[in-house]
């Protein structure tokens, strides 16, 4: 908890340069989100996890409500740079997608749970992937790249480790492979292939498909060792850098911090990771397993796609920082995981003090 706390306070010290130079009041909005996201934290830590390992229905209808959401989108959504993907609610705009991220987590943890003995059957296989692809699809409507690979990332890495076949493995590969093909043929937009390919070659077209990336490049490598300071970071403060709260909040935070910065956010993030894996290892059940290895890949692979595309080395795909950049949607999303993942891990000590008793008789 302490290195979440840490990721959130330098989230934090970054909004608050950012708003200095902004009419938005980043900092203030995300302390009330943080606010609201802890109360969530509590709440999800006092229910027993085993709800979800055993409450088959209200896992569905969970799932099902986050497809809704995802659905509804589409017909009252509000359209943000050319995307529908925000809800408004009252005064607030939620982003369903992150709900959908949560759900889809957990139903394949308590989906593979139940089925690890057969898993190898294909039939498992493809409803894993039926259950996958709703959410998929009617986030690419959105349309919305950079979630669905998140989505799409985080059900392979589960597939995988929850005991796949070799050869179902590959044929996985090779559809999806296809689907890669078909997509980039009739489901991506224009200006969605044009981000893809601008990142081999940014500067071919610098004031246009490549401004971004350019700009979110400056700004990672004129931080240089120590960084410009809090507040003196120029692309940002100056507005060369586009989304610096959000998708760019990396990219701002290097500039201010430097490589110094930069390693100390890398080292919480891994110590995040590790200790949500190192709870997975000491639960006794499946759920408990596949639950905190989805959580951990939720996190890794957004971080990884994020962070890649501020330095220029993986395509724009406007990927959110977990827990570091300003949103209410993805932050008290991922801070309820955290309160699963507390009774998780509470729950767990009587299991590993058992355990140890007996080994040491």
């Amino acid at each position: 908890m302490g290195a979440l706390f840490l990721l959130m306070g330098l989230g934090l010290l970054s909004l608050f340069s950012l708003s200095e130079a902004s009419v938005f009041p980043y900092f203030h909005r995300q302390i009330y989100w943080i606010g609201v996201g802890l109360l969530f934290l509590v709440s999800a830590s006092f229910v027993d996890f085993r709800f979800f390992r055993t409450q088959s229905i209200a896992v569905f209808l969970f799932y099902l409500i986050s497809v809704a959401l995802l659905g509804s989108v589409l017909i009252v959504s509000l359209k943000i740079r050319g995307v529908e993907s925000w809800l408004r609610v009252g005064g607030i705009l939620i982003q369903p997608v992150e709900l959908a991220k949560l759900a889809l987590i957990i139903l394949l943890a308590k989906y593979f749970s139940k089925r690890h003995i057969e898993i190898y059957r294909v039939r498992h296989l493809i409803v894993a992937g039926a259950y996958l692809a709703i959410p998929v699809l009617l986030v690419l409507v959105q349309p919305d790249l950079g979630s669905a690979i998140v989505l799409v990332a985080v059900w392979v890495i589960m597939v995988v480790f929850s005991g796949i076949r070799t050869r179902h493995f590959l044929i996985l590969a090779v559809a999806a492979l296809l689907l890669s093909l078909v997509g980039w043929n009739f489901a991506l937009q224009p200006y969605q292939k044009v981000r893809i390919t601008s990142f081999i070659n940014p500067y071919a077209d610098p004031k246009g498909a490549g401004y971004q990336m350019i700009q979110s490049m400056i700004a990672v490598g004129s931080g240089k060792i120590w960084g410009k300071g809090l507040g003196y970071g120029s692309q940002s403060h100056l507005n060369f850098l586009p989304e610096a709260e959000t998708d760019f909040i990396f990219a701002a935070f290097a500039e201010e911090w430097g490589f110094v910065g930069i390693a100390v956010l890398l080292s919480l993030f891994l110590l995040v990771i590790w200790r949500i894996v190192a709870i997975g290892r000491r639960s006794a059940d499946n759920f408990s397993r596949l639950y905190t290895l989805g959580f951990a890949a939720l996190i890794f692979v957004q971080s990884f796609i994020h962070i890649g595309m501020n330095m220029g080395v993986l395509p724009i795909t406007g990927i959110t920082l977990p827990f570091v950049s300003y949103g209410g949607s993805s932050l008290v999303t991922l801070l309820i995981g955290v309160g699963i993942l507390q009774n998780i891990k509470i729950n767990a000590r009587p299991v590993t003090a058992a355990k140890n008793k007996a080994d040491f008789r």
